[in-house]
């Protein structure tokens, strides 16, 4: 049998949490986890000991164990770590955001005040340092987008693929009761505010479905082009009444967005985001195309359905991502790190790792929806104007 891959995982918290169960269930190809490294030794010794592994003490001394290193840290660390592990030789798997713009560093950056050009220019060259690096290193970028590899949005691309399709309007949406994380909600952590963190997830399944058909008929993805946008801080406003059943201490962000994209062949895509959705996590997808209507429900799904007279009976029971209570009828998910494409996306990067072969979800793609992203807050910014989407790198 083949040496495994060695995989060292960067950051010891949530997203951390759910890329090692991914590792352990990849199947067919050997893999192994063998660190982990953060900036709190308390974290990242916790998290050794309750999984087995090593925690190092820089990242430098984990590069030198793996081949592949593996980011679950905030966006604004990842072009600088993920440039230096590319130099060193390494594979990179890139929690979203891939990157963006988080500030000029001084302590009166406000992300609602500042300029979205500037945004859109320094993210996009952000984008093409780390795309020059695995470049100039021959190595991969694997995007660990999770909507482009649900079972759902998997189905409907072979349905585009296998029956010739054509697409001609998507509308998507993740919205929720607003991010646990208490980074999430200032622009210098975060990047953006709803559209980054959740516009982000539907907008890729949408730019990787259009590239799937136009690669399948013509050969070439089919790109976007343009984008217009409003974004709003619903929470922020004087009028708000504030029940305590969404965040509300956002800084500098937007609660609100909505994005009309337009493709290089005119079709359109609407996505929807928002921190203002009670009842757990909204997300779905709905593929308008010439010969087929397609709805791709990712959460959530009714496979399962419990009634529990009181909350307490389900106290030790995952019920479902953000619920807001286990009271009365809910849709416990059976397995929501598979419908959500967990599963099949670390299968996917370490098989393509051990294949020599590009991820479904790669540094192409991680790109494009940058540039919508930033871009979209350009539109935002004037109000909804339409903004082209530059196709070019800048280095």
């Amino acid at each position: 049998m083949s040496e495994p891959i060695r995989i060292g995982i960067v950051g010891a918290r949530f997203a951390a949490r759910f890329h090692w169960d991914g590792y352990q269930r990849v199947y067919g190809t050997p893999v192994q986890v063998v660190g982990i490294t953060s900036q709190s030794a308390e974290s990242r010794e916790a998290f050794a000991r309750q999984h087995g592994i090593k925690a190092f003490a820089s990242f430098e001394e984990l590069c030198e164990a793996v081949e592949v290193v593996d980011l679950c840290t905030p966006g604004s660390t990842h072009e600088p770590l993920a440039v230096q592990a590319l130099r060193r030789g390494k594979h990179v798997v890139i929690e979203k955001p891939f990157t963006g713009y988080y500030g000029p560093g001084t302590p009166d950056f406000r992300g609602d005040a500042f300029s979205k050009e500037v945004m859109l220019r320094e993210a996009m060259a952000s984008c093409d340092r780390i795309l020059a690096a695995a470049r100039d290193a021959g190595r991969r970028i694997c995007y660990a987008e999770n909507w482009v590899y649900a079972p759902a949005v998997q189905k409907e691309r072979e349905i585009l693929v296998k029956s010739g399709g054509q697409i001609l309007w998507v509308i998507g949406d993740e919205s929720h009761s607003g991010s646990h994380s208490p980074y999430y909600g200032i622009w210098k952590f975060s990047g953006g505010g709803a559209l980054m963190g959740k516009g982000c997830h539907p907008l890729t399944a949408v730019l990787y479905l259009k590239r799937a058909e136009g690669e399948a008929r013509d050969g070439k993805p089919i790109r976007p082009a343009t984008v217009s946008a409003r974004t709003h801080e619903i929470t922020r406003l004087k009028t708000f009444r504030d029940a305590g059943f969404l965040r509300a201490n956002y800084e500098d962000i937007e609660d609100y967005g909505q994005m009309h994209i337009t493709f290089e062949d005119g079709t359109v895509a609407d996505i929807f985001s928002s921190e203002l959705a009670m009842g757990g996590v909204h997300n779905w997808l709905e593929v308008f195309a010439n010969n087929h209507r397609t709805r791709c429900n990712l959460n959530p799904v009714n496979a399962l359905e419990t009634y529990s007279p009181k909350e307490e009976i389900l106290k030790d029971v995952y019920v479902v991502e953000k619920t807001g209570t286990k009271q009365g009828w809910s849709h416990p998910a059976p397995d929501e790190d598979w419908q959500h494409g967990y599963l099949h996306e670390f299968q996917d990067f370490v098989q393509c790792l051990a294949h020599h072969r590009e991820p479904l979800s790669g540094g192409d793609l991680a790109r494009d929806t940058i540039a919508v992203l930033y871009s979209a807050y350009v539109s935002a910014e004037r109000r909804g104007t339409e903004v082209e989407i530059s196709p070019e790198e800048t280095s």
